[in-house]
């Protein structure tokens, strides 16, 4: 966040493009003839059924009918992000078999394989280009199998493949039916954010699907689950389904359970939509000051800008109000406390944040960390705070060469971050809220470079906001990085997003709800938060900085990640319809400019 006008502070990174290379595998040109008892026992191998017993990663797979192999209709499947456009089946065998995969292609590449064998899972591929073309493997299943699961799959950024007439011949196996409804759904728990369900085990199931209000929200491979991300005080129906290589059985009989009073995520008692706003209050700028008595009833969260240390490496937090040299009209530091009870009173959270654009914080050693907390805690008990907002920038936080896993963090900056952060939230209790304002470079760059890189050389600050995230996940009440002020960053799609239009923030918020690998490392995936713990990050005008996104735009972000409409290019993995809402930098700048930034929000939501 600044102080001044809007400044790009992308920092220049050093990274080598590799480019990825396929290795060449040998295909079995002919296939073994199958004797007179064989069957094909795949489902629904020409697709003729649309996808019945087919399941495609991603909502990756649709059946199209051009370009077709045989009878009317075949499998399009596109690779998107991190996803290959697997598409599987399971399919029962006899132990101790022969079977013969075969299917025809057209793409480049595409996969064909079978796993679960009991003995050598097997696998082939093709470059096709242009022409349809014939991939076969056999496999011999093991003493006690009794299912395999037969696959295609294309490659990450390659476009969409086809896939037609697969079979899969040898001797048929016993029939398998449709899992029965299950039984006796019931809540177990209720939170003011979760409901806990549980049923009767289905006999045959090999999974269950959690529906709530007749949309899928959770899987389970036993007969209990526990649906999270939900409202307080509201109402929920549930239902639930049995699953397995057949299909999946109709839906249970509904139960209905209402979520207790108090907030979501991390602590707090936000509401289920939350506008999130920074006031200045320790200086003025081009906005002009703002009273906090005079912050409208809109800002759910007010982040007092800006806790800053009195050396980079001290750790020793201050905070005051602006100098009446400075602001004029700044109000006594009684009636900002008073002011402060009224918006408490009235629900609303009054957090200190520390940071910002001039507050590097370095937390270098365990005296550091400690006087952190101490003065963090002066100010938050000084002036009644709720609780936290991190909004470390520059140079605060960066990764020590060798520091290459964000889930074991080595670094003493991060460390003692994170430690200090705890040591706080313990202090204060459950409903400590923490919220943090990282700018793209320090999360969702991860996605391509981690710190210094296996071999170095690449900027060390690069996604080092991701092991402070990870660490404080069930302590984290918001997180909303800054969509602006920020070079052009790959998605999902593994396409470059730029800011200031819908797309850059769908792009951008729906790589922290789904997770990715960090530096593509798919061992070291970074999981995907709560969508009630997410807020899309804004300058509240064309003044408040780089990437201004019109209300228009705005909308049509909110509209893609709730609703699933008005998404333009970027497919999202989900339908985050628990998105908490909306931060600006800042209520000052949205003063500034006749509130346009919060009367969206309250217009967009009905407040």
């Amino acid at each position: 966040m600044e102080r001044t006008g809007p400044t790009v502070r992308f920092s220049g990174f050093l990274a080598t493009c590799t480019a990825a290379v396929l290795a060449a595998g040998a295909l079995v040109a002919t296939a073994p003839a199958a004797s007179a008892a064989d069957v094909d026992v795949a489902r629904n191998g020409g697709f003729e059924a649309g996808l019945d017993g087919w399941s495609c990663s991603a909502g990756s797979g649709a059946v199209v009918s051009t370009p077709v192999h045989g009878g009317t209709k075949a499998l399009k499947a596109t690779p998107a992000g991190n996803d290959n456009a697997r598409c599987s089946q399971a399919v029962t065998v006899k132990p101790n078999s022969r079977y013969t995969l075969s299917a025809w292609v057209q793409g480049s590449p595409v996969y064909l394989g079978a796993t679960g064998t009991g003995t050598t899972d097997v696998s082939t591929w093709t470059q096709s280009t242009g022409a349809w073309k014939q991939l076969t493997t056999s496999f011999t299943t093991g003493p006690s199998t009794t299912s395999v699961s037969v696959y295609t799959h294309g490659w990450y950024g390659t476009p969409a493949h086809y896939v037609d007439d697969l079979t899969l011949v040898g001797p048929g196996g016993d029939p398998v039916v449709l899992p029965a409804v299950p039984a006796g759904l019931r809540t177990t728990a209720v939170t003011s954010s979760s409901v806990a369900l549980s049923w009767n085990a289905v006999s045959g199931a090999t999974g269950y699907n959690v529906y709530r209000g007749g949309t899928k929200v959770a899987t389970a491979t036993g007969p209990s689950a526990t649906v999270t991300g939900l409202a307080a005080s509201t109402a929920y129906s549930f239902q639930v389904t049995a699953a397995n290589e057949a299909g999946e059985s109709a839906k249970s009989a509904a139960v209905t359970a209402t979520t207790t009073a108090g907030g979501g995520g991390g602590g707090g008692q936000l509401p289920a939509r939350a506008l999130v706003g920074y006031l200045h209050s320790s200086f003025a700028n081009g906005s002009g000051y703002t009273r906090m008595a005079d912050v409208p009833a809109s800002w759910d969260v007010i982040n007092l800008a800006f806790g800053e240390p009195t050396s980079v490496t001290s750790g020793d937090i201050r905070f005051s109000l602006c100098p009446v040299a400075e602001c004029p009209n700044v109000e006594s530091e009684a009636d900002f406390k008073a002011a402060i009870k009224a918006k408490q009173a009235a629900g609303k959270k009054v957090l200190i944040s520390i940071g910002g654009q001039n507050g590097q914080v370095q937390l270098a050693s365990t005296a550091a960390r400690d006087a952190f907390v101490t003065s963090v805690s002066k100010i938050i008990d000084t002036y009644g705070l709720d609780g936290l907002d991190i909004d470390f920038e520059g140079h605060s936080l960066s990764l020590n060469t060798g520091d290459t896993d964000f889930r074991a963090p080595t670094t003493p900056v991060i460390v003692n971050l994170i430690s200090a952060v705890k040591t706080l939230k313990a202090k204060y209790g459950s409903d400590f809220v923490l919220t943090m304002a990282p700018e793209t470079f320090f999360v969702q760059l991860g996605y391509q470079f981690y710190g210094s890189g296996p071999w170095g050389g690449q900027d060390p600050r690069a996604g080092a906001y991701l092991p402070v995230i990870h660490a404080l996940r069930d302590d984290l009440t918001l997180l909303h990085v800054q969509d602006y002020n920020s070079g052009p960053i790959m998605g999902l799609d593994n396409q470059y997003h730029s800011m200031g239009g819908a797309d850059f923030h769908i792009a951008m918020t729906d790589m922290l709800l789904a997770g990715f690998p960090v530096a593509g490392n798919t061992s070291r995936v970074f999981p995907g938060l709560r969508p009630d713990q997410v807020a899309i990050g804004l300058p509240a005008s064309t003044q408040a900085g780089n990437g201004h996104t019109s209300p228009a735009e705005v909308n049509k972000a909110l509209n893609c990640l709730i609703k699933k409409t008005d998404c333009g290019s970027y497919q999202t993995h989900g339908t985050w319809t628990d998105l908490r809402g909306l931060m600006t930098w800042s209520i000052n700048w949205d003063r500034f400019n006749n509130w346009e930034f919060s009367r969206n929000f309250d217009s967009y939501f009905g407040s």
